[in-house]
């Protein structure tokens, strides 16, 4: 793992970022672009900027090099604004300018609707978002099928093409390549791709660009990465590019030490020709050295303070605190997701109940929960079995005036703000989690030194494994064990818990994550 940024970390990570871009051109690449635009009354574009860390932080490199971003449309309106440059204040709103100089330039794809749809709905989402979450139910699914093989094919790879094509375009036009020149330079351009979508653009941007000096390519997953007897439910074609895809980056980021563990050996075991070196983190392959690191991203907390003082928290915490009443609160925000384990958690708040009958009507349980790709015939079942799980122990243990689960449905970000303010106990059991950033957003803003459950198998925990109770998130008796061992804590025992969370949280914030890979970037001398 590497380090992260000590004490002088902001002035460091300003200088490094200074030092490693240098004005040397960077594209950066994912699914979803930094803004979203609307369409006006007046008929004009709209842009607002896409809220989190990740965003706020890739946006900061874009002050030091001249940058693209390259994305494929969120709205019918970036679909008819293509292209062009916006400028972005400190502000969430979008100053949209034809300059030379603006801050960034901003580049929408335009697949087919079909290709499209194959690549995120069919291949991106289920097939490889399931099989990393080790969600799949083998016996049963995924049935690969010709349909499958045609998403793959005129969807995922196409997409993939199409991003390479459109990034390579970029390149020559910035004409940061020419065909002979020092293996390193200034001007050498850096190329950072993002998650899951896109495993095989670097091969493809490779094979654009041969006979031309290339770009340092960094590519970051942000989901978890499981070892290779997982990776063999994917077809050898599909997992062989995969694999020969992200190898074709020079460095590979991952969320936890395990993850990146798991790539190499999942080399080691499925990609012919490949030589891995465990203790160096790095793969040879087709001639090329892949160095493979963890990189754990993290939260904003300067702008989560911030949001946390507002006017429009405050206004979101009082009917929850009247909802809640002089109750103990156990609380968890997810999206519908099965990956998120929240049917297991309303059956442990139903043990917990059952077996220690003194916290009946002294709880309750606020399940904040944003819905989540309901179109996906998974996601909607599991909707429905998660109302079910709720209900039952509603109808179970209810009176007149106690509903022990509460259900928020809706995405509202203020109000999840205001709700970590007010628990007792943070619930985070996720099945698989590349990181979970509730974990880390809680322990910032919570005013009740809250108590932390994480699963073992979120990423968050190779970080705050100190502070958390971690628990199997398929033991529901544990898990009904650890919300007693929560509630029944001795305040003084909250207290450190919760401000040794915060420590490991400040240190290790968004802006250490981005300084950490380019950290790397300069100490490989890319």
């Amino acid at each position: 793992m590497t380090a992260p940024i000590e004490a002088d970390g902001p002035t460091y990570c300003e200088t490094l970022e200074s030092e490693v871009l240098a004005g040397r051109p960077l594209i950066i690449a994912s699914n979803r672009g930094p803004v979203t635009f609307q369409t006006a009354g007046d008929g004009s574009l709209q842009a607002q900027r896409n809220s989190g860390g990740l965003v706020t932080a890739l946006l900061g490199l874009c002050t030091h090099s001249p940058a693209t971003w390259v994305a494929c449309p969120a709205s019918e309106a970036d679909a008819s604004w293509r292209e062009g440059g916006i400028l972005l204040p400190d502000s969430e709103h979008i100053v949209e300018t034809s300059h030379a100089t603006s801050l960034l330039h901003l580049r929408f794809l335009t697949p087919a609707s079909e290709a499209y749809d194959g690549y995120y709905n069919v291949i991106a989402n289920p097939l490889l978002w399931f099989l990393q979450h080790s969600m799949w139910d083998v016996p049963r699914a995924p049935i690969i099928g010709q349909n499958t093989w045609q998403a793959w094919r005129h969807g995922y790879v196409a997409v993939n093409q199409q991003f390479a094509r459109a990034i390579a375009n970029d390149l020559r036009s910035a004409r940061a390549l020419s065909t002979a020149g020092p293996a390193r330079s200034v001007d050498r351009p850096l190329v950072m791709f993002q998650d899951y979508h896109l495993y095989l653009a670097p091969r493809f941007l490779r094979s654009q660009l041969r006979g031309q000096q290339r770009p340092a390519m960094l590519h970051f997953t942000h989901i978890p990465w499981p070892g290779p007897d997982y990776w063999r439910i994917l077809p050898p074609a599909m997992r062989l590019a995969v694999l020969d895809g992200l190898c074709a980056s020079d460095i590979l980021g991952f969320q936890t030490r395990e993850d990146a563990q798991n790539f190499i050996r999942t080399c080691e075991a499925l990609l012919p020709g490949a030589h891995v070196n465990f203790k160096r983190g790095r793969i040879w392959f087709r001639n090329h050295s892949t160095h493979v690191r963890d990189f754990p991203i993290s939260i904003d907390v300067a702008a989560l303070r911030q949001t946390a003082a507002s006017a429009e928290v405050t206004a979101h915490r009082t009917p929850l605190e009247e909802m809640i009443g002089d109750r103990r609160l156990i609380l968890r925000i997810d999206r519908m997701d099965p990956s998120k384990n929240i049917v297991r958690g309303f059956q442990a708040f139903e043990e917990l109940l059952a077996h220690h009958p003194e916290y009946q009507r002294r709880v309750v349980f606020i399940a904040v929960l944003v819905p989540s790709r309901l179109g996906v015939d998974e996601y909607q079942a599991y909707l429905d079995e998660l109302m079910a799980a709720a209900g039952r122990v509603n109808a179970r243990f209810g009176a007149s005036d106690w509903e022990p689960v509460r259900l928020l449905v809706g995405d509202d970000y203020v109000r999840g703000v205001a709700a970590l303010q007010l628990y007792d106990v943070l619930l985070v059991n996720a099945i698989a989690d590349g990181m979970n950033l509730v974990a880390k957003e809680g322990p910032i803003v919570n005013k009740r030194d809250g108590v932390l459950i994480l699963s073992e198998r979120a990423g968050a925990r190779q970080q705050l494994e100190p502070g958390a109770i971690v628990i199997s998130p398929c033991d529901v008796w544990a898990t009904s064990e650890a919300l007693h061992q929560a509630l029944s804590m001795p305040d003084a025992e909250r207290a450190e818990r919760s401000a040794r969370l915060r420590w490991i949280i400040e240190r290790e914030d968004i802006r250490d994550w981005l300084c950490r890979q380019l950290a790397t970037v300069k100490e490989l001398n890319l």
